[in-house]
């Protein structure tokens, strides 16, 4: 009688934890939020619905903490914003404002969440989400993390404004592009280099 090679029971949890694409970052429960379909199939993304809940704390049962992350550039954060939100338009600022004394639940059964978006949450929303990760696994042991439950809002802050307009502040949308804020567009392009 021939006999396999006996898998260990560890091997075989970590082979299910990591085929099960809903688990958060550290992969102790599965992502609270409803997601929604976006452009990196790595992130998980949230609609703007589902963003209004969680500022009408609809989850405020499970989350201790959300903190919505604006990565606009200021003038257009100043032009219009969510309600709440951190405008980190900068890794540094990231690194700052989340890395440098970090969120942490008092209640532990409660979670902390962290939404990222830019005007249409493609570029700027996306790379400082992932940033994050990167950032926060590098100071862990593995699968440790400060913010296993990271979102992007799609659609970013357009989308939002279009359908929420009563949770932004000033009620109002500045794009990126505005032509009076050519010389901010040009300044902060180049510190993100």
């Amino acid at each position: 009688m021939w006999l396999e090679p006996s898998r260990s029971a560890q091997a075989e949890e970590i082979e299910n934890l990591l085929a099960n694409d809903d688990l958060i970052g550290d992969f102790s429960k599965t992502h609270l939020l409803p997601t929604v379909e976006g452009k990196d199939p790595g992130l998980k993304y949230i609609s703007p619905g589902t963003l209004a809940a969680v500022l009408t704390r609809r989850f405020s049962g499970f989350i201790e903490s959300s903190v919505v992350v604006d990565c606009r550039y200021p003038y257009e954060f100043q032009g219009g914003h969510v309600k709440g939100a951190v405008n980190l338009p900068l890794q540094q600022d990231v690194v700052k404002f989340l890395m440098e004394k970090p969120i942490v639940p008092l209640d532990t059964s409660k979670r902390v969440i962290v939404i990222f978006h830019c005007e249409f949450s493609v570029e700027r929303g996306p790379k400082m989400c992932k940033f994050l990760r990167e950032r926060d696994r590098s100071c862990h042991q593995y699968p440790q993390l400060h913010y296993p439950e990271l979102y992007i809002l799609k659609g970013g802050y357009r989308e939002f404004f279009s359908q929420f307009p009563s949770h932004c502040e000033p009620q109002d949308y500045r794009p990126m592009e505005h032509p009076a804020f050519r010389e901010e567009l040009r300044k902060f392009r180049g510190l993100r280099r």
